[in-house]
C-alpha cells in the first residue's frame, strides 16, 4: 500500500474509519518551526461535519501530538499525531458486510487485499483519513502564511448552483480568501450558500446526495516553483487533489475552457507592475510549462456526489456471487464538497511545502526573509 507522500517533506496517514484512531507522520521540518494548537483547532473545525447537511457522526477530533513537537516548536524529528475514533457505529454494517456498495472502494479494495481490508465505513478508503491529513498540514498552513503564501477554497458550484468567481483585483482576492478561511461555509456570496444548503437538505430529506465544484486561490508564490514535464506544479498537485476521496477531476486556470478558445485569448500578456514581471490576464492560472509565474495558482476540483445513500441499489453479495439489492443504513453526508474545503487548502500546502524545498532545502522554513534566490 502506497500511504506515503513527498521527498523533502513526506506524509504518511494511518489507520482506518472504524480502527481505534487514525493518524499522521509529518517529516522533513526544520527544528523551531512554531505549532500553532489554536490554528490546528481551527482547521479541524472547519471540517468538521455541522448540522443536516453532513453525516450526523460526531467525532470531537481532538489530535494528540505524540512526537516531534516540544514546548510549542517543531523538534526536527518526526512528527506523530493521533485522533481518536470516538463515534463510530461499526454495527451499521455488519447485517450488509458482503453487499458490495456501489461507488464506494468495497470492491476494488477487496480484490485488492484478498479479503482481509477493514471495509467498515470504507476504512482506509474513508474520508475520515483525511482528519489527521488536515491536522498534519495545518502546521504547513500556519508556516506558509508566516511566509507570505496563502491559500483558500470556495465552494463553486454545488448542486448546479454557483457562487460568485474570484476576484481578479489582487486586493480584493486577498480580503475574500481571508473571509473564506473563516467562514463554517465556505462561499463568497451568502445568499448562493443559503441556495446551496437548502439543495443539500432537500437531497437529504429524499435520500440522496449532491456533488460540487471547489475552486482554490494561491496567492503570494514566487516564479520559479516546479519541473517542465516530470514534477511540474499541475502533475504534483493534481496527484494530491485526486487523493482526496470523491475528487474526479482537475483543472488549472481556464481548465477545459482552453479547448474553447483561441490563442489570441487563451495566452497571458505579460507586463511590468511596481518592478515586477506579471500578467494582465491569468487564463494559466499561475502556471506556464509546469512552472509557477508568480500569479495567483487558481485549481478546480469536481466533487462527486456522496455514494452513500438511503435509496434501494443493485449490487452484488460478493461473498455468495450472486445479485442483490443493497439499502443502506448509518449516518452519511448528503454533500462533502463544503466539509472538503479544508482539506483541498491542505492538500495545497503540502504540495506546495515540497515545491518550496525541491527548490530551497529548508531555508524557507528557517528565514521568514527567504527567496530563491
Amino acid at each position: 500500500m502506497s500511504d506515503t507522500y513527498g521527498k523533502h517533506i513526506t506524509l504518511t496517514i494511518v489507520g482506518e474509519s472504524h480502527g481505534p484512531a487514525v493518524g499522521a507522520v509529518l517529516s522533513g521540518l526544520a527544528a523551531g518551526i512554531p505549532v500553532d494548537a489554536e490554528f490546528m483547532r481551527h482547521q479541524m473545525e472547519l471540517r468538521r461535519a455541522k448540522g443536516q447537511i453532513s453525516t450526523a457522526r460526531s467525532e470531537e477530533d481532538a489530535v494528540r501530538i505524540l512526537s516531534g513537537v516540544y514546548n510549542g516548536y517543531t523538534t526536527g524529528t518526526a512528527i506523530t499525531l493521533m485522533i481518536e475514533n470516538k463515534d463510530a457505529k461499526s454495527g451499521d454494517y455488519e447485517a450488509s458486510k458482503n453487499l458490495l456498495r456501489p461507488g464506494h472502494a468495497d470492491y476494488t479494495a477487496s480484490v485488492k487485499y484478498r479479503g482481509y481490508a477493514d471495509l467498515r465505513g470504507g476504512g482506509h478508503a474513508s474520508g475520515r483519513l483525511t482528519a489527521p491529513f488536515v491536522a498534519a498540514c495545518s502546521i504547513l498552513t500556519k508556516l506558509l502564511q508566516e511566509r507570505g503564501i496563502f491559500i483558500a477554497t470556495h465552494l463553486a458550484e454545488c448542486a448546479g448552483i454557483g457562487d460568485m468567481p474570484f476576484s481578479e483585483d489582487p486586493a480584493v482576492l486577498q480580503r475574500q480568501m481571508h473571509s473564506l478561511n473563516e467562514k463554517p461555509f465556505p462561499v463568497l456570496n451568502d445568499g448562493c450558500g443559503k441556495m446551496m444548503q437548502d439543495a443539500i437538505r432537500l437531497a437529504a430529506d429524499s435520500g440522496d446526495s449532491v456533488g460540487g465544484i471547489l475552486e482554490t486561490a494561491v496567492i503570494g508564490l514566487p516564479a520559479g516553483l516546479g519541473e517542465p514535464f516530470f514534477g511540474s506544479v499541475e502533475s504534483e498537485l493534481a496527484s494530491l487533489l485526486f487523493s482526496i476521496p470523491a475528487v474526479k477531476g482537475v483543472e488549472f486556470g481556464a481548465g477545459f475552457g482552453f479547448a474553447r478558445m483561441k490563442g489570441s485569448r487563451a495566452n497571458d500578456p505579460l507586463r511590468m507592475k511596481d518592478g515586477q514581471i506579471v500578467t494582465s490576464s491569468n487564463h494559466n492560472g499561475g502556471i506556464n510549462g509546469g512552472i509557477t509565474n508568480g500569479m495567483p495558482l487558481i485549481v478546480r476540483t469536481a466533487v462527486k456526489p456522496t455514494p452513500s445513500i438511503y435509496m434501494v441499489q443493485q449490487t452484488v453479495d460478493y461473498e455468495k456471487r450472486r445479485n442483490a439489492v443493497l439499502q443502506i443504513s448509518g449516518r452519511h453526508d448528503p454533500c462533502i464538497a463544503h466539509r472538503a474545503r479544508v482539506v483541498q487548502d491542505s492538500a495545497a500546502a503540502l504540495c506546495i511545502a515540497e515545491l518550496l524545498c525541491a527548490r530551497c532545502g529548508t531555508k524557507w522554513q528557517e528565514d521568514a526573509a527567504w527567496n530563491t534566490d
